[in-house]
Order: C-alpha cells, then sequence, then structure tokens
C-alpha cells in the first residue's frame, strides 16, 4: 500500500485521469477491422490511411492524430465516443445530461496533442469536445497539416498559440482568444508560449448544409450565340 495515494502498488489514484494507451486503441481499432472482415489494405482503402500507420498503430506503436483516427473512425463507422471510452465503459445511446467531471475524461497522446475527450459516454453525439495540450512547437512538413469533414472551434484557456492553414495564413490566439473554421481545410496547431499551450477545442462532422454546398454543381456563366442565317441558294 502507498501511504501517500493509499493505493496498491501498480494500481492508479481513484482521482487520476483514465488514459487509453497506444495497446489498448490499437486493440480497439484491430478488433473494428475485423468485425468487417477487412485486411489492413482493404481499410487503408477505404480510410485513404497508409497500410504501414494502421499496421503499426494496431500494434501499438503508433500514435495516430486526429485527422488519421477520425478518418478510420468514419470508415469503420466506429462512433469516436466507443473508439475512446474509457476501459470497461460502454457508450450509451445519447437521450440526457452528459456529465464529465474535473480530470476525468479520456486522456490520449497524439501526435502533436495531448487529448482528454470529453463527454465519451454518449454515443452519436454530433460533437467531440477534448480538452487538448499543444506539444508541437513548430511545423515539420505537409504531413503535419490535419483536414477533416466539419467544422472547428478551439478556444485557449492558458499560453499562446498559432494555427497554422495549408492556405498559408497564420492566426496568432492568446488566454481567452479563440477561433472558428472549416477543418476541410489543412490546418495545425503550435504552442509560441513558454509553458504548453491548453485549450478547449470541439469538432462537428460535415452538416446537411455544408455538404450541399461542396456537392452543388458549379454553375458556368453562358454566352449568348448568336443565331446564324441559313439559306439555300436558289437553282
Amino acid at each position: 500500500m502507498n501511504p501517500h495515494t493509499g493505493t496498491k502498488p501498480g494500481t492508479k489514484p481513484k482521482d487520476e485521469a483514465p488514459t487509453l494507451d497506444r495497446t489498448t486503441f490499437g486493440h480497439r481499432l484491430r478488433t473494428a477491422r475485423k468485425r468487417f472482415g477487412w485486411t489492413l489494405a482493404q481499410l487503408a482503402e477505404r480510410s485513404g490511411v497508409s497500410i504501414t500507420t494502421i499496421s503499426r498503430a494496431e500494434r501499438g506503436q503508433l500514435a495516430l492524430g486526429y485527422e488519421n483516427f477520425a478518418a478510420l473512425g468514419r470508415a469503420l463507422e466506429m462512433d469516436m465516443n466507443a473508439m475512446f471510452a474509457g476501459a470497461g465503459v460502454k457508450p450509451a445511446q445519447f437521450d440526457g445530461p452528459v456529465v464529465t467531471r474535473a480530470g476525468k475524461g479520456v486522456v490520449y497522446r497524439g501526435l502533436s496533442f495531448a487529448y482528454e475527450f470529453l463527454g465519451t459516454t454518449a454515443a452519436g453525439k454530433q460533437m467531440s469536445p477534448v480538452v487538448g495540450t499543444v506539444h508541437a512547437r513548430r511545423i515539420n512538413g505537409p504531413e503535419d497539416f490535419a483536414r477533416h469533414p466539419g467544422e472547428e472551434f478551439a478556444y485557449v484557456l492558458s499560453g499562446e498559440i498559432e494555427v497554422h492553414f495549408d492556405t498559408g495564413e497564420v492566426v496568432h490566439l492568446a488566454r481567452g482568444d479563440s477561433l472558428y473554421y472549416d477543418s476541410s481545410i489543412g490546418h495545425a496547431y503550435v504552442s509560441v508560449s513558454r509553458q504548453l499551450a491548453k485549450i478547449v477545442g470541439v469538432t462537428t462532422g460535415e452538416s446537411g448544409h455544408m455538404k450541399s454546398a461542396r456537392e452543388a454543381p458549379v454553375l458556368k456563366p453562358t454566352r449568348k450565340v448568336a443565331a446564324r442565317k441559313t439559306g439555300r441558294s436558289k437553282s
């Protein structure tokens, strides 16, 4: 028994946030893929995520960024809450208020973010709220930009960040600032304060209005063509 925490060796204190480790996440990913009877290549084709990335994630060797686990979740028809629910917790249909107590969200350490997923017990909800700690300090290349259908909101709780878009635009946000944008545009977060910045982020799926606008045919301006006069020569 640990005299400071009151817990047995190898156990977590009761007030410690539940953490989803890479091995557990990989097992859930592999189980979901096999439920469809798909090979790695078939899932890669449907999700747009490489075979190598999926294989390493399933074996717990790689932490995925938001773009990849969102793409895999869509391909596997896997609710984000089922993917990130705490151990032994089965998400239930969203039919009432869902409370996540302070520090009780499910923590997952991604490539450039540490995510604390909130409201993970509600299946089928339209928004995915997280508290995120931004670990990235710079943009290394095009692979750092995430893209996913829908919209995204970010509110800075502490520190300062820059949000880089693949259009070349960079938005600086300090404590109390917020940003709302179309998340299908490539975006990446970077901490620029001395301490790592912490934010509240909310993502949504693609709404019907957004899908309609994206799929609407582009109307090209029509040009009037002058009518030609035709006539037959008299014999």
